[in-house]
């Protein structure tokens, strides 16, 4: 009898849809391929909520994933999807050409058909986050708190001053040493380090000393993609650490934990502290990758097919169907009155 009540309990659509998953976060981290060459892959995203300065209150940040290499380029607020790509042709395409792929968020600008055909002509691939996983361009998000904590430290008394100083900033950033690659981005990208101010130095031009040279920048690129690939492993280490293995099928029926702020749009509430975690089941119709699959929402669902292992669970074999529509809004349920007697 009690192997009859815990398979009865594990397949109680209820008690999946209500109780919390108390597993490790789902998972193991994938970490973005590393590029064989410069300016392979980037990784970009925007700066909101700057105080306006002269025209300029954004900024648009571009991250070499193979050097970590940036750049900072102000932008005025409300931008459109033609004048970020403009911005990129004449700051961007004159010194690096088109990327092999570009990584971002899923922001309007990227996600724009203008956007994507002008990819699409140039040979690159988009690849954009998953929904509710900021995790995907973790590289860019550092470097925009590494870019806001300077400014800040620099502009607190006079904030509306910021777009003077983004050429320093850029040299600041580009000239520190990065954990990653075990040196600057700037030498990482140019094979050497800057001239500062003051500081003066002679050589001699002669051709042993130029092989010298070339030689020198072919073993920092493979002194690069070693540290790189000590960087990746270590930081995979870490996050697996708190992380949990979790895998699906194509045709797997899988509750779907929405958020909040997304039942807002599907779900609209008054309060949801009392809300399901878990709504579904909905099949799986696509596998991304070991962590991303693509679900069978309902046609009127504004949240994106494509989730993360960690929005998803996994429903029991038997003792659920699947679902095609979103729960209902508060308006349309049906409360029951229990009338003491």
């Amino acid at each position: 009898m009690k192997a009859h009540i815990l398979q009865y309990v594990r397949c109680c659509q209820v008690c999946q849809q209500a109780k919390p998953d108390c597993s490790a976060s789902p998972g193991l981290l994938m970490p973005l391929p590393i590029p064989q060459e410069s300016w392979d892959l980037i990784t970009m995203d925007f700066v909101d909520g700057l105080p306006q300065s002269g025209q300029f209150n954004c900024l648009l940040v571009v991250v070499d994933k193979c050097t970590r290499f940036a750049h900072f380029l102000p932008l005025a607020h409300p931008y459109t999807t033609s004048k970020v790509a403009l911005l990129y042709m004449q700051q961007l395409y004159k010194l690096h050409g088109f990327p092999d792929a570009i990584v971002s968020d899923r922001d309007p600008v990227f996600t724009s058909h203008f956007w994507q055909e002008l990819f699409n002509y140039a040979g690159t691939e988009l690849r954009m986050s998953t929904a509710n996983q900021p995790q995907t361009d973790g590289q860019t998000e550092r470097v925009n708190q590494c870019i806001e904590t300077y400014l800040r430290c620099f502009m607190q008394a006079c904030p509306k001053c910021w777009s003077f100083w983004i050429p320093l900033a850029k040299f600041w950033y580009n000239t520190s040493h990065h954990s990653a690659i075990g040196m600057t981005p700037f030498k990482a990208m140019f094979g050497c380090e800057p001239r500062h101010w003051g500081i003066t130095t002679t050589t001699s031009c002669i051709v042993s000393a130029l092989q010298a040279w070339l030689e020198e920048r072919t073993v920092m690129q493979g002194v690069i993609q070693q540290q790189l690939h000590r960087a990746r492993q270590l930081m995979k280490d870490q996050a697996d650490k708190k992380r949990s293995f979790r895998k699906f099928q194509v045709g797997d029926q899988v509750f779907l934990k929405i958020q909040p702020y997304i039942q807002t749009s599907v779900a609209p509430r008054a309060n949801h502290k009392l809300s399901y975690k878990f709504y579904g089941p909905f099949p799986i119709i696509a596998k991304i990758n070991d962590v991303a699959y693509e679900l069978e929402l309902p046609p009127q669902a504004t949240v994106h097919p494509v989730l993360h292992v960690s929005q998803l669970r996994q429903a029991p074999p038997s003792g659920t169907t699947a679902s095609t529509t979103f729960p209902p809004q508060e308006q349309d349920l049906a409360v029951p009155v229990v009338v003491p007697q």
